[in-house]
C-alpha cells in the first residue's frame, strides 16, 4: 500500500488499483470502484481532498446502489486477510445459497430481507454448516459497507446465525490406529501413522519433504502446507496458518520402524509421502485411501480425527496443555514463544509415552506427570 499526503493507493492481486481515504471525523472511506492505472486512483483521491477541503464532500450515493454481488466481490479481491480457501468456500456459498440476495443494491437489504433470506436458506437443502458460513460472510462484507458509508447499520442482526457448531470428533484407540495403518495401502500407510502418532495435518503430510523427516534424531519438522483448490482447480503450497504451525515433532518409537520401511521403499526424490510416479500426493488420493481402510476396519471416523486422537492419547500421557499446542501447532505465535522454553525436552517425553500406550499399555495407568 502507498501511503500519500491524503490517502492510500494498493496494488490488487487482479492487477487494479484501490483507493481509501479518511474524513476529518476518522471514518475510512473506499473508493466505488477500482482503478486500471495508480494513477487514476490517484486522480480520485485528489478530487475527493479538494471536496474535502472546500467543504462540498459527501458520500458517494453511488455506493448504496452497489450490489451485494459487488461488495462481496471487491470483499474478496481486497481483503488481505482472506485466503484462498475461504474465498472458495465464499464464492461457492455464494452460488448455492446467497443468489437470492447477490443482486439487490447493499442499500435494500434491511434486517427482515436478511431474516427471510435466512429463514429460506434453513428450509434448503443445504447444511446449517454452509448457511452459518453464508450469514459470517455477508456480516463481514456488510460490515464494510457500514464503514464506507454506503448504509447506516449492518442488516445481518440475526442471534447466533454465523456461530460455529463443531461436531464431537471422533477418537480411535490405539488398537484401531494400526488396524487403519495395516489396512492402508502400504505406500500411504506413513501418513495415517503421522496424522495419528504425530498430529501432523493432511495438508502438512502432502508438503513434507525428505529432507524435513530426521529418522536418526526421531523427529519430522512441518514448514509448509499443501492446500488444493477443487473449482479452480489449484494445487499450492503456503506457510501454515501462524508461525506455531512451523514445528518439530518427535516421533514416537513405536512408528519410527514403519517410517523407515517407507523411506526405503516409498519416498520420492523430494517429498517424503509420494505417489507412484514419485511426485507429490494429492491430499484427495490420501484421504480415499483412508476411507477405504476406514470402512475394511469399521470405523466412520474422519481423516482429521485421527489428529485429534493423537491429542487426546498424548494428554492420556500427562502432556499439558502447552506440551499438546507446542505439538500441534495450535498456539499463537505469542504463546509459542512465550511457553518455548517450557517444552524442550518434553515432546521426546510424550512421544515415548506414547509408544508406551501403542503397546498395550492402558492409559488409566501411566503416569499423570512426569
Amino acid at each position: 500500500m502507498v501511503r500519500r499526503r491524503f490517502g492510500y493507493v494498493r496494488k490488487l492481486p487482479s492487477g487494479r488499483f484501490h483507493a481509501s481515504f479518511q474524513t476529518p471525523d476518522g471514518s475510512r472511506h473506499n473508493a466505488p470502484e477500482t482503478y486500471r492505472t495508480e494513477a487514476d486512483a490517484a486522480r480520485f483521491l485528489d478530487r475527493m481532498q479538494q471536496e474535502l477541503d472546500r467543504g462540498h464532500w459527501q458520500p458517494d450515493a453511488r455506493l448504496g446502489q452497489r450490489t451485494l454481488r459487488e461488495c462481496c466481490e471487491a470483499y474478496l479481491e481486497e481483503n488481505p486477510r482472506v485466503g484462498e480457501r475461504w474465498a472458495e468456500t465464499c464464492r461457492r456459498n455464494m452460488r448455492l445459497h446467497l443468489e437470492d440476495l447477490l443482486d439487490r443494491p447493499t442499500a435494500t437489504i434491511t434486517p427482515p430481507v436478511i431474516r427471510a433470506w435466512h429463514a429460506k436458506a434453513l428450509r434448503g437443502a443445504g447444511g446449517r454448516t454452509s448457511i452459518s458460513q453464508s450469514y459470517r460472510f455477508i456480516r463481514a462484507v456488510l460490515n464494510v459497507a457500514v464503514q464506507d458509508g454506503a448504509i447506516v447499520r449492518n442488516p445481518c442482526q440475526i442471534p447466533g446465525a454465523g456461530a460455529q457448531r463443531s461436531a464431537e470428533r471422533g477418537i480411535a484407540t490405539p488398537s484401531e490406529v494400526a488396524q487403519l495403518i495395516e489396512a492402508t495401502t502400504p505406500r500411504l500407510r506413513a501418513a495415517v501413522a503421522l496424522a495419528a502418532w504425530c498430529g501432523l495435518r493432511r495438508g502438512e503430510i502432502c508438503a513434507l519433504r525428505v529432507s524435513d523427516v530426521d529418522l536418526a534424531a526421531g523427529r519430522v519438522t512441518v514448514r509448509r502446507n499443501y492446500v488444493e483448490l477443487l473449482e479452480a482447480p489449484r494445487k499450492f503450497e503456503k506457510d501454515p496458518k501462524s508461525d506455531a504451525g512451523k514445528r518439530t515433532v518427535t516421533i514416537p518409537p513405536h512408528i519410527r520402524p514403519l517410517l523407515e520401511h517407507h523411506a526405503r521403499e516409498y519416498s520420492g526424490a523430494v517429498y517424503f509421502v509420494a505417489d507412484r510416479t514419485g511426485q507429490q500426493v494429492r491430499g484427495n488420493t490420501i484421504y480415499q485411501a483412508f476411507v477405504r481402510a476406514r470402512h475394511q476396519v469399521g470405523l466412520t471416523i474422519a481423516f482429521h480425527d485421527l489428529r485429534h486422537t493423537g491429542q487426546s492419547l498424548a494428554a492420556a500421557t500427562g502432556a499439558s496443555l502447552v506440551d499438546l499446542k507446542k505439538r500441534l501447532g495450535h498456539s499463537s505465535t505469542a504463546a509459542a514463544q512465550r511457553y518455548m522454553h517450557a517444552v524442550e525436552g518434553r515432546d521426546a517425553q510424550i512421544a515415548d509415552a506414547l509408544s508406551q500406550l501403542a503397546e498395550g499399555g492402558d492409559a488409566s495407568r501411566l503416569p499423570r506427570t512426569f
